[in-house]
């Protein structure tokens, strides 16, 4: 195996994963608890990059534009009502089984992973085969193990500004994401 594609692939899964959005705002908040809650929401939405890779592996380009509003409108919901229930949430209300199906819903409803995978997971693909995805799958492991643990060794000082933080994240991601499936729907009609 080409050891540049695996460097290259590190860099892409990091890239995708590392920024600041609603499913790092979950792993943040769960990651108070014990480093195994953060890493669950992290496999979850690593699943959903699964399943998003295979169909883009199988079928392209498979989801028309016209159908994509769906997609916008349900993710920018389920980010609303996650930011307030991390605002609600104690640090003990959730398994680790709950927090997988968390993550596992959001990226797979999560308009910007699905436009991810429809364009630059696309091009990554094609141009780069399956090659470069043990390199890309680990960057996200490296990403969903090391980010947990980082924030259940120091953020539990800044707790409330994590939980804060998350919540601000959720909701303005969940708005703006309502607001481009409302403007995909005027554009359709």
């Amino acid at each position: 195996m080409n050891a540049l594609l695996v460097i290259f692939g590190l860099a892409l899964g990091l890239s995708l994963a590392a920024p600041p959005g609603p499913v790092n705002s979950m792993i943040a908040s769960e990651s108070l608890r014990s480093k195994l809650h953060g890493v669950s929401v992290g496999l979850g939405a690593m699943t959903a990059d699964l399943v998003f890779f295979i169909l883009t592996l199988v079928f392209g380009d498979f989801l028309p534009r016209d159908v994509r509003y769906i997609f916008y409108l349900i993710g920018g919901a389920l980010m609303i009502w996650l930011a307030f229930g991390v605002m609600k949430s104690t640090l003990s209300n959730r398994t680790t089984r709950a927090n997988y199906l968390t993550g596992l819903t959001m990226g797979l409803t999560n308009p910007f992973q699905i436009t991810w995978w429809l364009t630059s997971g696309l091009f990554m693909v094609q141009e780069f085969g399956i090659l470069v995805i043990p390199g890309f799958f680990g960057g996200i492991v490296i990403w969903i193990t090391l980010f947990p643990f980082l924030v259940n060794k120091f953020g539990k000082r800044i707790a409330r500004a994590i939980k804060i933080a998350s919540f601000v994240i959720l909701l303005g991601f969940g708005i703006y994401i309502l607001v481009q499936g409302a403007l995909l729907i005027t554009q359709i009609l």
